[in-house]
């Protein structure tokens, strides 16, 4: 089994949730708002404006890095619905632009179900969660 956490634009949301349901992905967790940012592209126009005292190129740059809204989802699949989970994601996601977001994928030990107890190894292809291995 493997944990797929998916960092994507707020606006995504909801294509996201229809892409993976069209791939037998029901069921995942998602955060409401998450705040973060990646290596972001520094325009030197701005910079340069700055070095030289221009007031509105000052109150750009902020007092730091800014964070940027996005949602994150979590999905726990079985090995077969990796490819398929990462391939919807990036599918509805994919812009080209900076802050389409990022995926990570882990190994998941084991999972049980809290309701029943049942557990099971996530190297024995099993799934305790539901019939999508999500």
């Amino acid at each position: 089994m493997k944990e797929v956490m998916a960092v994507i634009r707020i606006n995504k949301i909801n294509a996201t949730k229809r892409a993976l349901n069209a791939v037998g992905i029901t069921s995942f967790t998602a955060t409401n708002r998450v705040l973060g940012r990646g290596k972001g592209i520094v325009d030197y126009r701005v910079l340069d404006g700055a070095k030289a005292g221009s007031q509105e190129a000052i109150s750009l740059l902020g007092d730091g890095p800014r964070l940027v809204p996005k949602r994150l989802i979590t999905i726990v699949v079985s090995d077969n619905f990796l490819e398929r989970t990462v391939k919807a994601i990036i599918d509805v996601n994919q812009t080209g632009n900076a802050g389409d977001g990022k995926i990570f994928v882990m190994p998941i030990l084991d999972a049980t179900r809290v309701r029943t107890g049942e557990t099971v190894n996530g190297a024995s292809g099993g799934s305790v969660l539901d019939s999508s291995g999500a």
